[in-house]
């Protein structure tokens, strides 16, 4: 795992662009396409903004793959990821080659999950854009994670920890609003992606991001699997990375 730390949420998210560009734009230059997955929430807001205005990419050759949603949010609602994703990368960029979301309101997840994970399936995911939690998730992979499952998509129950994280962040008025249950690419399916970038800003992830990197490697702190991935990098500002020695 490569860390690389910057002074603040906004160089955070300029760092990890660029990389997310360059890799982008290598992929496409190898293959003539690219796939990538994007997470979304407040640790993102840089990174993806950034990202949208980086230069001399093709997006006509870009295939984008949602990470999660929950389940039973209608696309309309203001925490629905799939509204996330489409205002904040999908309209501005315009012209992708192929855009896959997770229908969080499907009238059966089980089979949305089927619909989704066979799609992934047909590609190599080139590019994962992911957070960490506060309680050390990956996607929606609260702890303890499933380390084992080979289903990219499944459903996952979302722990109290999660549910008040999205409060605290504004999404919701209060945890009774927070839907309990979301689909989720599992773990090992993030763990696929040929390169991963995690952003993770601000002091209240400064223990996952501790846990993450200088723990053992356990589902109970989920983001620890990535000390195993060979092309991971983890970008932090000064608030996320204060628990770490040097």
């Amino acid at each position: 795992m490569n860390i690389r730390v910057r002074e603040n949420a906004e160089e955070l998210g300029k760092a990890a662009s660029r990389r997310a560009a360059r890799l982008i734009r290598y992929h496409i230059g190898k293959r003539g396409e690219v796939n990538i997955v994007l997470a979304t929430g407040t640790s993102q807001f840089a990174t993806i903004a950034h990202l949208v205005s980086e230069k001399h990419v093709d997006w006509t050759k870009v295939r984008m793959f949602h990470l999660d949603e929950y389940i039973g949010l209608p696309i309309d609602h203001p925490a629905s990821f799939r509204r996330y994703l489409f205002e904040r990368f999908v309209k501005p960029v315009k012209n992708l080659m192929e855009i896959y979301y997770i229908s969080g309101d499907a009238p059966e997840p089980e089979k949305e999950c089927e619909r989704i994970s066979e799609i992934i399936s047909r590609y190599r995911v080139d590019v994962s854009l992911i957070g960490i939690g506060e309680n050390g998730h990956i996607a929606f992979n609260d702890p303890p994670a499933n380390f084992s499952t080979e289903a990219p998509f499944i459903v996952v129950n979302l722990d109290e920890k999660c549910r008040l994280q999205q409060v605290g962040e504004g999404w919701f008025e209060n945890i009774d609003e927070v839907p309990t249950q979301a689909i989720s690419m599992s773990v090992k399916q993030i763990m696929r992606s040929h390169s991963i970038i995690a952003s993770v800003p601000e002091k209240r992830k400064a223990s996952a991001v501790k846990a993450t990197v200088g723990g053992t490697v356990t589902s109970s702190c989920p983001a620890s699997i990535l000390q195993l991935h060979p092309r991971c990098t983890l970008f932090l500002d000064r608030d996320s990375a204060s628990c770490l020695t040097e």
